[in-house]
């Protein structure tokens, strides 16, 4: 990617499922990657995140999921990762579990986007429509799982035109450093730039 590529006022970051449930250790989610996140460092790296852009007025949206008991008693065709949530009922609406994380939550002037309940954030959300008013060109996305949700709501993006970067240090994956270097391995095939925190940081300054 040139130096440059970023252009001010059109870019945004999505930052997805920063609840308890996942970055709590009293969350029902942490556990499963506790020990990746320790490894990558990816809460601190998300802080990181979350600070650099605001300073540099990159607007910010929020995309936490949820389940109702209707969701949990009545939802077809399950998918394993849904089996795996709804068997030990991940992210319950209303509750603590599905709050934002209080040093990844949204701040004044900052979407929070109606909760998604597909992997893809764009499938159940006003996502696309919230980048487009607030002039977002260039996204990037960063939370968890980066191999599900972020994998695919980046990949959503790009099929949508926008221009796309993936940020492997402000995620994780869902079973180890194996699955997280195929993971990172797969994101440059449909983003169009793959960076570090503090790389995205630089390239946002032009640097």
């Amino acid at each position: 990617m040139a130096e440059g590529d970023y252009l001010p006022g059109r870019n945004g970051l999505l930052l997805i499922d920063t609840v308890n449930e996942v970055f709590d250790p009293g969350g029902k989610g942490y556990p499963l990657y506790a020990a990746e996140f320790d490894r990558i460092g990816t809460f601190a790296n998300l802080r990181r995140l979350l600070a650099g852009v605001r300073e540099r007025g990159v607007p910010v949206f929020f995309s936490g999921m949820s389940y109702t008991e209707q969701d949990y008693a009545s939802w077809g065709r399950l998918t394993g990762i849904h089996r795996e949530m709804f068997d030990n009922r991940l992210f319950a609406a209303g509750t603590w579990n599905t709050e934002f994380h209080p040093e990844l939550s949204p701040g004044p002037g900052e979407v929070a986007l109606a909760p998604h309940s597909n992997i893809d954030v764009f499938a159940s959300t006003d996502l696309d429509a919230q980048l487009r008013h607030h002039g977002v060109e260039f996204f990037a996305v960063a939370g968890m799982i980066g191999s599900m949700c972020v994998e695919s709501t980046a990949r959503s993006a790009m099929e949508r035109g926008y221009h796309v970067t993936t940020i492997p240090d402000a995620t994780a994956s869902e079973a180890g450093p194996a699955a997280y270097d195929a993971m990172v391995a797969r994101y440059p095939l449909f983003s169009h730039a793959t960076l570090a925190v503090d790389e995205y940081l630089r390239a946002l300054d032009g640097n």
